[in-house]
């Protein structure tokens, strides 16, 4: 069996074969341990958001997914098998069956977010960015519960706009799911 390593380009095809107790993410055929588990107000905070975001999607086509949850990026006639870039994102929403299949999904969602680890804060601000603007992802949300802020990204004319920085006492409105809005006071649990 193939161990991941950042000596070679790995594909979706190796990646099936390696251990399920183990969580790994592929971005341009390089492998990244999703190592160690995230904290626990990491997990109060994805918990809540996907409440929030599901409450808001009733009654529209959208489903919220959250990791680990299968999300297959592909280049321009790139086959399954040779996906070079598998990611699973802390929430995605989808509002197309087309993208969705049994083993997670293959294209953009319509809304990613990442919430920062210690292990995986510049990945999600750098690498995961540029990652998310390359494939079209019309939205991305960083939420950092260090700093209590959320950082909205919105895809304009293939590039994402400087990024809408939110805090305490703002208003979230996502600006591709019409209806979607909630408070940032609602992400975070009182101290």
């Amino acid at each position: 069996m193939l161990q991941p390593s950042r000596e070679r380009k790995w594909t979706y095809a190796d990646y099936l074969t390696w251990p399920e107790d183990e969580r790994w993410e592929l971005i341009d055929g390089v492998a990244y341990a999703m190592v160690p588990g995230p904290l626990r107000l990491h997990q109060a905070i994805s918990g809540d958001l996907y409440v929030l975001l599901r409450k808001s999607l009733e009654g529209k086509p959208c489903q919220v997914y959250f990791a680990p949850f299968d999300v297959r990026l592909t280049e321009v006639d790139e086959s399954d098998e040779a996906t070079k870039t598998v990611v699973q994102p802390d929430l995605s929403v989808f509002c197309s069956e087309t993208h969705l299949d049994e083993k997670g999904a293959k294209g953009p969602p319509d809304l990613v977010v990442e919430i920062l680890s210690p292990s995986t804060s510049s990945r999600d601000t750098i690498v995961k960015r540029a990652l998310y603007e390359r494939h079209g992802v019309p939205e991305y949300w960083i939420v950092d519960p260090e700093t209590r802020m959320v950082y909205q990204f919105v895809l304009t004319s293939g590039r994402y706009a400087e990024a809408r920085e939110l805090s305490a006492g703002m208003r979230l409105e996502a600006a591709t799911l019409g209806g979607v809005a909630f408070g940032i006071d609602e992400l975070f649990p009182q101290s």
